[in-house]
């Protein structure tokens, strides 16, 4: 698809009330996810058969945070390998599902508070890729990612990801892909295999997040850092938090929120993931 008319074509054939997707928010937690079989993956290839087949997927990555705000516009993004010390396997991996510069330019349009820039040299960073390889493992669905503007604050996001509701109605997956808990400082990685093992900040955080978000306290979330020390240790960055911001602005009025996935790793780290829808 190079044209307008051709997207209008793809997306106006969509019934909008039926083919109105859910939205995501996932846990993507270590790159090794991306080849492992594990319990966080085994739920990402189930989640994908329990939702409509999307007509493309957009994801806004913690691994993408820019100056502005930035979307991948290539006919085929290549798979960024943005990590090290990781096993030759790992960084094999290629996932050559296509992108969509109809779908992004259209995107860009929809996003009238943010000048976005149509981007030609990242791809799919593992954020991305490690999830969707396994939720579509056949990469024939069109794949775009959206950047984060790191001079932006919480409420920023969340206001610019309500722009991007008419994508749900075309058919158009998106997830936000970070960790709601995420602080690698204080991993304590000798418990990487233990069961469940949190910190009690960490704990106490993830159930406080996740009620927030059942009980559609957004105020309160995007506001997070008002919420105690507890959140300043589960949200020591923005980054992987700040992908939460998208999946909630994008919530409608009759969506109902479920979570999965909800699991703490290495004592600091929550692989807690949201639907909406």
């Amino acid at each position: 698809m190079t044209t307008l008319s051709a997207f209008k074509h793809f997306t106006n054939g969509l019934a909008e009330q039926e083919q109105l997707m859910p939205v995501l928010f996932v846990g993507h937690g270590s790159p090794m996810n991306g080849i492992e079989d594990t319990e966080f993956s085994r739920r990402w290839t189930q989640m994908a058969k329990e939702i409509p087949t999307p007509k493309a997927v957009l994801v806004i990555s913690a691994h993408w945070f820019t100056k502005g705000t930035r979307i991948t516009a290539m006919d085929f993004p290549e798979t960024i390998h943005d990590f090290g010390g990781f096993p030759d396997e790992l960084f094999a991996v290629q996932y050559p599902a296509p992108g969509n510069p109809v779908l992004a330019k259209e995107t860009a349009g929809l996003l009238h508070s943010a000048h976005v820039a149509l981007d030609h040299d990242w791809g799919l960073d593992h954020g991305t890729w490690t999830i969707v390889r396994h939720m579509y493992p056949d990469a024939n669905i069109p794949v775009l990612q959206l950047s984060i503007d790191y001079t932006k604050p919480p409420q920023y996001h969340y206001d610019l990801a309500k722009e991007l509701y008419a994508l749900r109605r075309k058919g158009v997956l998106v997830i936000g892909s970070g960790n709601m808990v995420h602080n690698l400082r204080l991993a304590a990685w000798d418990k990487l295999d233990d069961q469940q093992y949190g910190y009690d900040w960490a704990l106490q955080m993830n159930e406080k997040f996740k009620q927030l978000i059942a009980a559609g306290d957004y105020k309160s979330l995007i506001n997070y850092n008002a919420l105690g020390k507890e959140a300043l240790l589960a949200v020591p960055t923005p980054e992987h938090y700040l992908p939460l911001m998208y999946t909630l602005g994008l919530k409608g009025s009759k969506d109902t929120a479920s979570f999965f996935n909800d699991k703490t790793v290495a004592g600091s780290l929550t692989m807690t993931s949201v639907k909406l829808g």
